[in-house]
């Protein structure tokens, strides 16, 4: 697949408020700074389509994108970021499992996780409540230039493994780098693919 158009359309407060149409939509979501918008504007090839911030849990909104008027990316705000009210955290966690649930045109999740790093509870947690839930989703381990390529693959192995601990069947994952591109194709091919299902 080959982006030629992607746009901004609505940031909205609630899955209710997004938009009216029936095209797929897939969301990207991983906890606060784990290189969201960099890898959204690598895929779509669009420098300031994502706002990137050097503060982390600044999304507090679902960001939609079109894509080739065909399909939407959709920007989620990061989870698990400690610096927030427990309220603002309450709230912000609903606003996440609503979209999630019910929002019908919702086609698949990519769970963003920093291939850096162990398997972390507050990561865990929401993958295991996805599968739970029947939503079909993806994992994208992110930052993968700043490892080296054998070392992260082997880092999302391990990650993937652990898994088997409650899992029969693994959700598919790749690997990626916003700064060397990395991934890129698979990831968009993977959309496609569902797009071509559908």
């Amino acid at each position: 697949m080959e982006i030629t158009k992607s746009e901004f359309v609505i940031s909205a407060p609630t899955y209710t408020q997004c938009p009216k149409d029936t095209k797929p939509e897939y969301a990207f979501i991983g906890r606060s700074n784990v290189g969201k918008s960099s890898l959204i504007n690598m895929l779509c090839q669009h420098k300031g389509l994502a706002k990137t911030s050097a503060t982390p849990g600044k999304t507090m909104l679902i960001n939609h994108f079109i894509i080739n008027n065909d399909w939407y990316l959709v920007d989620l705000p990061g989870y698990g970021y400690a610096k927030r009210s427990k309220v603002a955290q309450k709230k912000l966690e609903q606003m996440i499992s609503q979209y999630i649930l019910q929002r019908e045109q919702l086609t698949n999740v990519f769970v963003l996780i920093d291939v850096r790093h162990d398997q972390q509870q507050i990561d865990r947690e929401f993958v295991d409540w996805l599968g739970e839930s029947n939503i079909p989703f993806a994992i994208i381990f992110t930052k993968a230039d700043k490892l080296g390529s054998v070392k992260a693959k082997q880092n999302a192995a391990a990650w993937m493994n652990k898994l088997k601990d409650r899992w029969e069947e693994l959700p598919p994952y790749f690997i990626t780098s916003s700064e060397k591109r990395l991934g890129r194709d698979e990831v968009l091919e993977y959309i496609e693919s569902i797009n071509k299902s559908l």
